[in-house]
């Protein structure tokens, strides 16, 4: 695949924050492929460890020119000095995003499964939107995002797409062609190597 079409990478942080290595396993991942984005997406609500992981993967992030985004939280991104947040509640919360943090804030959208969703978060000012997952998963109800929708929204509409959720190499290379960008996260961060599991996981793309 051509380098301008190779579609880019979002990193999913891990979502358990460990003080002592959290930085340093992000960093390696980073060092080791082009990253466009990091997405803070930690399993916890506590805000102390919201704000200390996020304080380190933005150091990590921006002194590797990696813009970071954060999962819901506009106050922690605003606070922070992140570049922005990924609505996982499709299009509901888009315009309340873009009105408080501004117009050179990064804003996505997870929107499952749903055309009509993505397409309403586009029209809210959404700089992305992320389907998925794109496979079968135990997990919600079961249903995965097709290819025919990414091949539509590709052909149709100009907002970015993403993919994500269950990727595979042989997922990553079909849809390769017809997405903007793979969000990657938990595929690879059980993986005694990450920065490894991640080069096998695009090996397709090359």
């Amino acid at each position: 695949m051509a380098a301008d079409d190779r579609p880019q990478i979002t990193l999913i942080s891990p979502p358990v924050f460990e003080p002592e290595g959290f930085a340093d396993r992000i960093a390696r991942v980073l060092d080791s492929a082009e990253i466009a984005c990091l997405r803070l997406s930690l399993a916890t609500r506590d805000e102390d460890t919201l704000m200390r992981a996020a304080d380190a993967a933005r150091e990590v992030a921006h002194a590797r020119d990696v813009a970071v985004v954060i999962d819901n939280h506009l106050i922690l991104a605003e606070r922070l000095g992140l570049d922005g947040v990924h609505l996982t509640d499709g299009a509901r919360t888009v315009r309340k995003a873009r009105k408080d943090l501004g117009p050179d804030a990064i804003i996505g959208a997870f929107c499952g499964i749903s055309q009509h969703d993505g397409m309403t978060a586009g029209e809210a000012g959404a700089d992305y939107v992320a389907f998925g997952p794109v496979e079968v998963t135990q997990l919600g109800d079961g249903t995965s995002a097709p290819r025919s929708l990414f091949e539509w929204w590709s052909e149709v509409i100009e907002v970015p797409v993403i993919a994500e959720g269950a990727l595979t190499a042989e997922l990553v290379q079909r849809l390769g062609p017809v997405t903007d960008f793979f969000a990657i996260g938990e595929e690879i961060w059980t993986a005694d190597d990450p920065a490894q599991a991640l080069k096998a996981l695009l090996a397709g793309l090359d």
